[in-house]
């Protein structure tokens, strides 16, 4: 079902898309390819949206650092110094984040108005990232198609193809709390992460050093514990790159019994865990799960590379399969 949703300042309409199958129904915005709801039953059978978001597209226009659900990119997380090297040029991009570009620069894919189509079970949103956009180059043919499958699961699959050398890494950006609107910190909600390896970083959460074992830290989540805070750190995933989607984490909120299992292609997930949000939310009122490349790889070689090039295609997928306890 497609419905205006709002108007942008300069006249252009954004439209809301409802999805439904097995019980769950999922809100997708031709404004940055947001995921504005997304309501799914407890174990008692009552529905509630486990997503932060806003009612209206003015919310999402006046807050829009947090990236509430948002399709990120063309690069998700950070580039240290906005800069980056690539067959013997070194590309500037919009420094954001201090010094650093953080998920695309100040005008990324989530600030942008999509083009959008049905599909079976879901949506295609596309557009053209035009060379130099945000400072990173080549033309850049990009989609994100949603849709449900027959167990009510979210799959967002990724693809582009590109007419110079680039760098891509999309995600999205949703904060998730199980207990639903006004349950709360949802620091208590128990996570599991496949992963051995996280990348620590310096005070810009810029990866510093090799990847580092989490066993005796306080980064072993690879048997199911309680999220907590101060976290917004890349796990490596001990699955690595993959061509079909490999579930990686499980999150599960006790009080309401809802579960969210997380599948991907992509060889890290970033847990942030929203300690630094404001109004009208507060301080880990969601735990975001962002499945991608490592932050800061095309400064680092010997990172999974990020690269695409003309005549390649790129293809991401990543599954948000939800569940009762």
């Amino acid at each position: 079902m497609k419905e205006l949703f709002g108007t942008l300042s300069d006249g252009t309409p954004v439209h809301r898309w409802t999805l439904g199958r097995a019980g769950v129904r999922v809100r997708i915005l031709s404004y940055g390819g947001i995921v504005q709801s997304a309501e799914v039953p407890d174990r008692d059978g009552n529905s509630a949206c486990v997503v932060l978001g806003f009612d209206t597209l003015d919310g999402y226009v006046r807050h829009p650092e947090p990236y509430f659900g948002a399709l990120v990119g063309r690069y998700a997380n950070r580039i240290a110094g906005g800069r980056f090297p690539l067959d013997g040029r070194t590309y500037a991009l919009a420094r954001n984040n201090g010094p650093n570009s953080l998920h695309g620069g100040e005008r990324g894919f989530d600030k942008r108005v999509w083009d959008v189509e049905p599909v079976a079970d879901g949506v295609r949103l596309s557009r053209v990232s035009p060379h130099g956009e945000e400072g990173f180059p080549g033309r850049v043919e990009f989609s994100a198609t949603y849709t449900l499958d027959a167990s009510g699961a979210l799959r967002i699959v990724y693809e582009a193809v590109t007419d110079a050398p680039t760098v891509l890494n999309p995600t999205n950006h949703s904060y998730f709390n199980l207990g639903g609107p006004g349950s709360g910190h949802a620091g208590g909600h128990e996570l599991r992460i496949a992963a051995s390896r996280f990348t620590p970083v310096d005070g810009d959460l810029i990866p510093a050093g090799a990847p580092a074992d989490v066993a005796d830290t306080r980064f072993d989540f690879r048997r199911a514990r309680k999220v907590g805070s101060g976290y917004d750190h890349n796990f490596v995933l001990d699955k690595g790159v993959t061509d079909t989607a490999v579930e990686v984490a499980e999150l599960y909120d006790p009080a309401s019994g809802r579960v969210l299992t997380v599948a991907t292609t992509e060889p890290g997930l970033q847990l942030y865990t929203a300690d630094h949000l404001g109004e009208p939310f507060a301080p880990g009122d969601g735990v975001a799960l962002e499945t991608q490349h490592f932050p800061d790889s095309p400064n680092r070689p010997e990172f999974p590379s990020t690269v695409l090039r003309p005549g390649e295609v790129f293809r991401s997928e990543t599954v948000y399969g939800f569940s009762v306890r």
